[in-house]
This record gives C-alpha cells, sequence and structure tokens, in this order.
C-alpha cells in the first residue's frame, strides 16, 4: 500500500528532469511504456473542438453531441445511424490519419532496447509507427475490430473494408441496412471490440499479448527497468499507473517516470525513484 501523500515534485527543473530521463534511457536494461490518452491528444488526435466538428457537426447539430468520446455512447434510434456514427469515428482515428509525431519520436528513442508497451489507447497508432507488434498490448481493445454484440464466441473481425464501405455510401447521418455488419456465428449485430462492459471479447490475439508482457516481467523482475508512463490519467489508473507504481516500489533498481501535462505526480513512497515532468508529451519527448 502507498501513503495517501503524493507530490508532483515541481522544485525540480524541467532541463535536470530531461537530462535524468535521457540518462535513463541510456541505461535502463529494460523499458516499459504505460500510454494512455494524453499521448494521442499531444499528437494532435483531439476528440473535440475543431476536429469533432470537420467531422461530426451533423450528429452535433441534430443531437447535441459536443465530443467524439460521449457520441460513441450514444443510444441511436437505428442500426444505419449507429453505424454511421462509428463508421466515420473509426475512419478518421485508424485508418485516414496520419502517424503522430510523439509516437515516432518516441520509437527513436527505445527502438534499439529492450522495450515493451503497455496502452489503453485503441487507435493502433503504436504499430502504425513502426512499433514491434510483439511487444504491444492493447488492454482495451482497437478500433480496427469488431466483435458479436451478444458476444456468442471469442473471436474478432478486421473492419477496414466494411468500415470504408459504409463511410462512402452512407447518407443523412445512415449507412444502407444491407452494410450493417452481423454475427457469422449467430446473426446478431456486431459491435466494437472496445472494453466498455463485461462483454469485451479477450481473442486469443489479445492472450498472446498479455502472456508477452507477462514473460517480459518475469525476466526483468529485478532488472534496470525504466517504467514510462505517458499521459495516463485516472480514470482507469488500475491498468497502467498503480501497478508502475508497485513495481517500482518493490523493485529498488526501478525508475518510475511520468510525463503528463497537469497530472504529473507519484506517491511519496517512490519520490526517490521517479521523475515527474509536468509539460506536453510531444515537446518532452522532442527535447529528449
Amino acid at each position: 500500500m502507498f501513503s495517501k501523500s503524493w507530490t508532483t515534485k515541481s522544485t525540480e527543473n524541467f532541463s535536470d528532469n530531461i537530462n535524468r530521463l535521457k540518462n535513463e534511457i541510456d541505461t535502463a536494461d529494460a523499458i516499459v511504456i504505460g500510454a494512455g490518452a494524453g499521448l494521442s491528444a499531444s499528437a494532435g488526435f483531439d476528440y473535440s473542438g475543431e476536429r469533432f466538428e470537420m467531422y461530426f457537426s451533423d450528429f452535433h447539430k441534430k443531437y447535441g453531441i459536443t465530443d467524439m468520446y460521449s457520441g460513441g455512447f450514444y443510444p441511436y434510434e437505428t442500426l444505419e445511424e449507429y453505424w454511421a456514427w462509428w463508421s466515420r469515428h473509426i475512419l478518421v482515428n485508424r485508418y485516414d490519419c496520419p502517424v503522430g509525431k510523439p509516437y515516432r519520436d518516441l520509437l527513436k528513442l527505445v527502438k534499439d532496447k529492450d522495450y515493451f508497451v503497455l496502452t489503453t489507447n485503441v487507435d493502433h497508432q503504436f504499430q502504425r509507427a513502426g512499433f514491434d507488434k510483439k511487444r504491444l498490448f492493447y488492454t482495451q481493445g482497437d478500433y480496427g475490430l469488431w466483435q458479436c454484440s451478444n458476444p456468442c464466441h471469442d473471436k474478432t473481425y478486421d473492419n477496414e473494408e466494411a468500415v470504408r464501405a459504409m463511410t462512402e455510401q452512407q447518407k443523412d447521418m445512415k449507412v444502407p441496412t444491407e452494410l450493417i455488419p452481423k454475427c457469422p456465428v449467430c446473426g446478431a449485430p456486431m459491435t466494437m471490440n472496445l472494453r466498455c462492459d463485461n462483454s469485451f471479447v479477450q481473442d486469443a490475439g489479445w492472450y498472446a499479448a498479455a502472456s508477452r508482457y507477462e514473460d517480459f516481467f518475469r525476466r526483468h523482475s529485478y532488472s534496470h527497468i525504466l517504467f514510462l508512463e505517458l499521459g495516463v490519467g485516472m480514470n482507469t489508473p488500475v491498468i497502467i499507473k498503480y501497478p508502475f507504481w508497485q513495481m517500482t516500489k518493490n523493485n529498488p533498481n526501478a525508475v518510475y517516470t511520468c510525463i503528463n501535462q497537469g497530472q504529473a505526480f507519484c506517491p511519496q513512497d517512490i519520490w526517490q525513484q521517479a521523475i515527474c515532468i509536468n509539460a506536453d508529451i510531444g515537446d518532452t519527448l522532442s527535447s529528449i
């Protein structure tokens, strides 16, 4: 357990922290990257504001939806409208978008190291940036995958071809009925493979990635390991943040780094093993 006192280490100088982090990246035996939504936000993939209006002004006008995140949970009247929203959402956040510079910069820093990535992001940016697929664990799903809504079986399905057809043929905020995806086993409507309730499907690929992640830690339990947390908030801290804190506390050779503008902090228990950088992730990675 940790003490209830947290610190932002605000007295430390930005350039000193950058130099410390550079040294840790150079000397660490292994690096574990824990990435949250803040990393993609730093890359410019905002879910609100101008970018939202560019792609979803019609949904905003009809339903008052103000951002892409909440739009995914809206109770649309028909499946035709549901898939008009989601096909557009998938296209602009998974397929027809550039690779963010922070992801490219991060790969340059770790590509020659023994690294592993644990992420709650579902936009596939790591793989598109060139990270080794076998060093990635997408715990919360992937915009590029569908599953049965029941779910009647533990399998997921690639959706790029169907998504492109939906976005090209949708009209008046609806896709043609014949394009609504159905489960090939039970015939129920398909849905996104995103962890938002107990129906989330953990397929063979998910379990294989989880096994590789566990094996990575078996090999590096007490190594000089750098836990590099990027843009992880407090929505789901039990997936990345809390485990990183605990593993740092349990390993005197570990170093915990948090880069997160406005949310860079750690427990006092690991203060001497921590580097907290309260700054934009992209700017920080560029500085390194």
